[in-house]
């Protein structure tokens, strides 16, 4: 038997120990609850406000320009006063305005009578109702030319158009190749053109002048 046992024997010590174990248990889960609940952190209206730097600007100083305002214009000159005493007398001038009417009058002599009238060329048709005819044909042309000896070596060849007027009489005037081949031949078919005659052209019976084209072909034989 225990020392308490001897002192109290009417002492049960194992009846409330449970009771208390579990009051103790509850106790101390309370405060460890109490514990979990309490709010630590800081307080959120705790702020930390940051001061705004102020910004310098620098504004750009314009030069500015003093204008310089020219110099007022010189006063004109005071007038000079005229003494009253001084008299200018008139002057007059002695004309002699006495014209004799009948007396001749000296104009030059007319100039010479100019002759504005310039004389008309005469018409020159195209087409007429009687054409004007070559005598001998295309014959005479050829007979008449000479086939350079440039173009003979050079092989150049063609067709050579000689334009012109045929007066009134059938004579060949002013005679221009309108289409040509070159090597010499140009100038040789204006040449026999010239040595040829046409019947003249007539329009309603009277003789005309008529402009009038002529091929003359350029071929070397074979």
């Amino acid at each position: 038997m225990s020392i308490l046992e001897n002192k109290k024997p009417n002492v049960n010590l194992h009846k409330y120990y449970m009771i208390n174990l579990q009051i103790g248990f509850i106790v101390t889960l309370i405060i460890l609850i109490a514990l979990f609940r309490i709010d630590l952190q800081p307080g959120s209206e705790f702020e930390i406000q940051e001061e705004e730097q102020e910004i310098i600007e620098m504004e750009e100083i314009i030069q500015t320009e003093q204008e310089t305002t020219p110099p007022p214009p010189p006063r004109p000159p005071s007038p000079e006063p005229v003494p009253d005493d001084e008299i200018v007398e008139d002057q007059f001038y002695d004309l002699d305005t006495e014209v004799d009417l009948d007396a001749p009058m000296d104009m030059p002599p007319p100039p010479p009578p100019e002759d504005d009238e310039e004389e008309e060329e005469p018409e020159v048709f195209t087409i007429v109702e009687d054409m004007p005819e070559l005598k001998g044909g295309m014959q005479a042309i050829y007979d008449n030319l000479e086939y350079p000896e440039i173009a003979r070596q050079a092989g150049i060849e063609g067709r050579v158009v000689v334009q012109f007027i045929i007066d009134e009489e059938g004579q060949v005037v002013d005679p221009q190749v309108v289409r040509g081949i070159g090597g010499g031949c140009d100038e040789a078919a204006v040449e026999a053109v010239k040595q040829v005659e046409f019947t003249p052209g007539r329009q309603r019976g009277r003789p005309v002048r008529v402009r009038y084209s002529l091929p003359i072909t350029f071929r070397l034989s074979q």
